[in-house]
């Protein structure tokens, strides 16, 4: 995101074809610590590009995905996702005619979401460079928190030229929304609703990696 420099081993490809995609996050917390939690990839702005490339069998020395084997990684996703402790209701959905990608599911508490990335991780469904330790609430001491996450910066100079491309207009879009008022939050970048229920942090992916914007936030409640 921040971070999202390798996403889907299978999608990374068909994005880094087209320089034009958003990625979007979004967690609905309930005052329990349950909630919803939902990851969009769209490249609908590029599908003219990408359905012209997907005739290719390679691209740049690299296999350009099939559908099917982008439909393979996202059910593999879900799977995964679907064997957390926690976590129910996971739905995926592809429109591999517009190029927009969704996951969501239900958790107990955010910590599931953290296990479930961790497996994707560890089964390379998605790449080393995702954290895993992406959100923390405490019920007690009315705190969430949007963890702070690592420089990419030495992995971002690694890549090609070609591929450093994909992130000149890919952008990065967090909403958080919540049952309880917010009192406070520790990072004034993210825009706050009228009714103090909802955060929302947009940017640059390009910018996320190399920390010229910040994603963490500890939002404290009334």
């Amino acid at each position: 995101m921040k971070l999202f420099v390798k996403i889907v081993i299978s999608l990374l490809l068909l994005i880094s074809l087209t320089s034009c995609f958003d990625i979007l996050d979004k967690v609905t917390l309930k005052s329990d610590g349950s909630g919803e939690y939902s990851l969009i990839l769209n490249a609908s702005k590029s599908k003219t590009r990408i359905a012209s490339l997907s005739k290719m069998q390679t691209v740049n020395g690299k296999k350009f995905p099939t559908k099917a084997e982008i439909q393979t990684k996202i059910n593999a996703a879900a799977a995964t996702f679907t064997s957390i402790p926690g976590i129910s209701n996971v739905k995926t959905s592809a429109d591999l005619e517009n190029y927009i990608i969704k996951l969501s599911c239900s958790f107990k508490k955010i910590e599931n979401i953290n296990e479930g990335i961790k497996l994707l991780k560890t089964k390379k469904i998605i790449g080393k460079m995702f954290p895993s330790l992406l959100y923390t609430n405490d019920i007690v001491q009315k705190s969430f928190t949007k963890n702070k996450i690592n420089s990419y910066k030495s992995d971002y100079d690694k890549l090609g030229v070609a591929d450093k491309e994909i992130f000149n207009t890919a952008k990065y879009i967090s909403i958080l929304q919540f049952q309880n008022v917010i009192k406070s939050q520790s990072n004034s970048a993210f825009a706050i609703s009228t009714d103090r229920k909802a955060l929302k942090l947009e940017g640059n992916i390009l910018d996320f990696i190399l920390q010229k914007k910040q994603i963490n936030n500890t939002i404290l409640f009334k």
